[in-house]
């Protein structure tokens, strides 16, 4: 299952970040903290190589604690500042603006020699669709600047945004890359939402989550639809065993694994099925 997913909109986005890269001093990107590699966009890295960087791990409450503190502790190790943040209720997104200031220090200290006190950092807010942009930019905001939604693509147009005396921030619509060089990537990212559902296979794709949670959580899909199974079972076998669980069947008996497929996504994104982590560490087993 090969996805892919670059719409015309996500090449203007990139396009309108080249355009204002010039107009900040930081660039924000925003990671799922349930995938720290996979929600990493390439693309970045080179748009955003003379700059000051900080990364937010966020939905941080969704994924395996554990993890996230190794994953916090690999990018700090490549020389990122990095922040774990819940943007719904706002646990971690006190630190940004502090964490900005900390970036900007020796900056400002030099402008102050040459005689100019007080200068506003501007940030730019980075990250891949449905990632919690929107949602963290209103949080800092205290009020309701962006537009939010749980589908990938809700915003589509650049805003500057002041957060706090001496902070703004250029809040840019998710960008995927164009071409996902690695098949599992993609699927991790549809997953968690970042690829629009409208154009995905679920029931194909619900074959794979279960797959892949049995490997990583093998307790998972046993303990949220209340089924046992053995590791002889296949995961079009658990599929089954999911949906006749829950009673969705259509006429003849037969399981709708449509619908079935879709309340598994719906579970799986919102932890349901427990904090998971997908991404697995350089040298995880």
């Amino acid at each position: 299952m090969n996805i892919q997913w670059y719409p015309g909109h996500m090449t203007k986005t990139k396009r309108m970040m080249e355009e204002n890269i010039g107009l900040v001093d930081v660039v924000i990107e925003l990671l799922d903290a349930r995938l720290p590699y996979s929600s990493k966009n390439p693309d970045i890295d080179d748009l955003a190589k003379n700059k000051l960087r900080l990364i937010i791990l966020n939905k941080y409450d969704l994924a395996d604690p554990a993890k996230t503190k190794l994953w916090s502790d690999f990018y700090k190790e490549k020389g990122f500042n990095v922040v774990t943040v819940n943007s719904i209720n706002g646990k971690g997104v006190k630190e940004i603006a502090p964490a900005c200031s900390e970036l900007m220090k020796d900056k400002l200290e030099a402008l102050k020699k040459r005689g100019r006190i007080f200068k506003p950092t501007r940030a730019m807010i980075v990250g891949i669709p449905n990632v919690g942009k929107s949602t963290l930019i209103n949080k800092l905001a205290g009020k309701s600047l962006a537009k939010t939604g749980d589908k990938a693509g809700v915003t589509r147009g650049k805003q500057w945004v002041r957060i706090v005396k001496g902070l703004e921030m250029l809040d840019t619509p998710g960008i995927l890359w164009p071409k996902f060089e690695d098949e599992t990537v993609g699927k991790l990212l549809a997953f968690t939402g970042a690829v629009n559902d409208d154009i995905l296979d679920g029931p194909e794709l619900a074959l794979s989550l279960i797959e892949l949670l049995n490997e990583q959580y093998p307790e998972a899909i046993r303990n949220r639809f209340n089924i046992d199974y053995t590791e002889n079972n296949t995961p079009s076998e658990i599929f089954e065993m999911m949906g006749r669980k829950r009673g969705f069947l259509k006429k003849g008996n037969e399981v709708d694994y449509d619908r079935c497929a879709t309340i598994f996504f719906d579970e799986f994104r919102a932890a349901k099925l427990g904090r998971i982590t997908l991404d697995r560490l350089p040298g995880e087993n």
